[in-house]
């Protein structure tokens, strides 16, 4: 919007050639998100808890001190992240670029599924909300769509293969079933950051590291020199994201505020199902799902956890862990919430710097 405008007038006024540069304009996205964050966070708080009578249900066969600490904390706060990313991504992206709109796509679909999920929690006062089939009905709906219009702007010789790390010449090529991958990407990233999003700011600073690892990631794509030197396969346009993701990561800092043990607001589905659905999705737009793989390896250690748990106990009766996701089994053991929230950070860094690395590694 305000690129639009200021763009053309950039001849008549040599200050405005600055919002030429997707770097300043990211810049600019994460502090206007952080502010309206900050700014309207108290006023969406107190809406949601007018009409959360109890806050977010919580469930009765996890951790005894959720039941203590967490018991009438309003959910939906993702709505706060969902609108300072959009407004901020809308008021400094080129929103003549296809990819930016491919990304919201995805991230305000999920949301509204998010908010629907949580919408029903909070009215019937249960830990159920839309069924398992539907979410993934929805989710998949949305991922294709999201995925055949990415693939539609991608150079056809990238457009239905999948691009590895370190290999950076290896491209294997899915056909006209590329979409489909896409699509589980997104499913993928979606559900993960869902099921790690159980504890005080556990997913929020995950999500941010992702966010701004993506955001490099989606300028040196985007860029020819940049991706000719690192020997990245380019696609034009890309370099755009990088002021949606700084975007995500002022959204998440200004969440944080609020998300930060003890928590004001949980994000709900709300936030997780959009963020992790708006992660996957500018992996694909980069061709770096598998780097999103090891970046968000948190995410991919908690969903594993659950499948893991689930099979076991299916095939024989007994658990592996003491409850899963995988937060839950170290509370069980007697863990501080705090200590794991700050040790799963630690490990997301971690693993933010190996998915860099992979920039580099030929």
């Amino acid at each position: 919007m305000i690129f639009t405008f200021l763009s053309q007038s950039a001849d008549g006024f040599i200050l405005f050639n600055l919002f030429r540069y997707v770097t300043f304009r990211a810049g600019a996205a994460c502090m206007t998100a952080l502010f309206i964050s900050l700014f309207f966070g108290p006023a969406m708080i107190r809406w949601l808890k007018s009409f959360q009578n109890g806050g977010q249900p919580i469930r009765t066969d996890g951790p005894d001190s959720h039941l203590l600490t967490k018991k009438g904390t309003p959910t939906m706060g993702g709505m706060l992240m969902l609108v300072a990313l959009t407004a901020s991504t809308l008021i400094w992206a080129d929103l003549r670029n296809g990819f930016v709109w491919a990304v919201l796509l995805v991230t305000l679909g999920y949301g509204a599924l998010g908010f629907w999920d949580d919408w029903l929690k909070v009215t019937k006062r249960n830990t159920k909300g839309v069924s398992g089939r539907t979410k993934l009905l929805v989710q998949a709906g949305v991922g294709l769509v999201a995925a055949v219009w990415i693939t539609s702007l991608m150079p056809g010789v990238l457009a239905n293969k999948l691009a590895m790390p370190v290999f950076k010449e290896a491209l294997i090529n899915f056909g006209i079933l590329f979409p489909l991958v896409g699509m589980l990407v997104m499913m993928g990233a979606s559900n993960a950051v869902n099921l790690t999003d159980g504890l005080d700011g556990l997913a929020t600073v995950p999500v941010m590291l992702a966010a701004a690892v993506f955001g490099l990631i989606s300028y040196l794509v985007g860029n020819r020199i940049f991706a000719d030197y690192l020997q990245l396969n380019p696609i034009a346009g890309t370099a755009e994201l990088a002021v949606f993701c700084s975007a995500l990561v002022g959204a998440g800092l200004g969440f944080l505020w609020f998300n930060a043990p003890p928590a004001k607001v949980f994000m709900g589905d709300t936030g997780s199902l959009s963020l992790g659905g708006a992660l996957g999705a500018v992996a694909v737009a980069t061709k770096h799902e598998v780097v999103l793989a090891i970046v968000g390896g948190l995410f991919v250690v908690e969903t594993v956890s659950v499948i893991i748990q689930v099979f076991w106990f299916k095939r024989t009766g007994r658990r592996v862990f003491l409850m899963a996701p995988l937060h839950h089994h170290f509370e069980k053991k007697g863990w501080a919430e705090p200590t794991i929230v700050i040790r799963f950070w630690i490990i997301a860094m971690i693993l933010a710097l190996v998915g860099l690395s992979t920039l580099k590694i030929r």
